[in-house]
């Protein structure tokens, strides 16, 4: 049985990490560097990352290779180096985790490639799935234990994006990025979503990033919500930006406290979450803060929006939108169940 699945059945939640970027930033990576390239040029800060996380109570790590396809690289004049970074990504990771006192889950990271998709673009569906079958084949060499695509927009880019991790063997994860009312940038809403992972049949999907915490639980409550009737429950992901980033002296700060993070850990696996984290913002003071009430607080009833709002502030109208759509329905049909009686 492969790490991921081995931890997912023996814990009811697992913790993700936290910010990759924010951590970077303070260790001196200028805005605009590739911080892939860190993964060679300065690994002890690549590994000072990963360690962090770990000590604060992660299950799981993302590596260090968001922008690593070619498409991003080359913005770098790095193109010819995807497999060197990302097996360096994984490696890195791989030794940490392999030195850790418990086990803990190398997630392979792919974002998006950066480019636009034809027909709209220039990007052809057959070159995105080998740019990303080269990342994810050299993130598993370097010891990834399962593909982990993330802060996707289009459900197209999904499909080849988890069409070249295929070609790993590994468990593929994927989420998408809530940011537009409710919605992806490319307008794919929950239930869209939900679909997509259903024709996909991967491992776990969810969202991530986004523009903060109460609107990833709403996304999740309405992922739940339009899971098909007689199907498993699917493994879904919640990885929220860490509140609102704020310019303060020249520098991105995020409003998020450990104590707002904490409650949103709880709330998203009350809302069906089985994999919980921070994104943009997240520092490891955040995840020990969700570490602890994870496990020091009892699961508790599905929240509602009236709660996300409550606990975590405000959804975007769009979101609610869904929620309403999908009580709506469930009671049409209800009406209809009754008058068949």
């Amino acid at each position: 049985m492969n790490r991921f699945e081995k931890l997912l059945a023996e814990k009811p939640t697992l913790l993700a990490d936290g910010a990759t970027g924010t951590s970077f930033f303070a260790m001196g990576l200028q805005s605009g560097d590739a911080p892939e390239l860190w993964n060679v040029d300065y690994p002890q800060r690549v590994t000072r990352h990963y360690q962090a996380f770990i000590d604060a109570g992660s299950d799981l790590v993302l590596t260090n290779s968001f922008g690593g396809t070619r498409y991003r690289l080359q913005l770098h004049k790095a193109e010819h180096r995807v497999t060197e970074l990302n097996i360096a990504a994984a490696a890195l990771l791989r030794e940490v985790v392999d030195n850790s006192a418990r086990e803990i889950i190398v997630a392979g990271s792919i974002g998006p490639s950066g480019e636009i998709l034809a027909p709209l673009g220039d990007l052809q569906g057959e070159d995105a799935v080998a740019a990303f079958a080269e990342q994810a084949l050299a993130l598993e060499q370097g010891g990834a234990d399962v593909i982990w695509i993330e802060t996707m927009s289009s459900q197209e880019e999904v499909e080849y994006a988890v069409e070249g991790a295929r070609q790993t063997g590994l468990p593929i994860i994927f989420t998408m990025s809530f940011d537009t009312n409710g919605r992806t940038m490319m307008g794919v809403g929950a239930a869209d979503m939900m679909k997509l992972h259903q024709r996909l049949g991967v491992h776990a999907c969810g969202t991530n990033c986004g523009i903060g915490a109460s609107e990833v639980v709403a996304a999740i409550l309405n992922m739940r919500a339009n899971t098909p009737a007689g199907s498993e429950d699917p493994i879904l992901v919640a990885k929220a930006n860490c509140g609102i980033p704020e310019f303060i002296d020249g520098e991105i700060h995020y409003s998020g406290t450990p104590e707002i993070m904490a409650r949103y850990a709880t709330m998203a696996r009350d809302a069906g979450a089985r994999i919980v984290g921070g994104c943009c913002g997240t520092s490891p003071e955040h995840v020990s803060a969700m570490r602890h009430a994870l496990d020091s607080r009892a699961p508790g009833p599905i929240p509602g929006m009236d709660d996300v709002r409550r606990e975590l502030g405000d959804v975007t109208s769009g979101a609610q939108a869904q929620a309403d759509g999908q009580h709506q329905v469930k009671t049409r049909g209800s009406s209809r169940r009754r008058k068949r009686r």
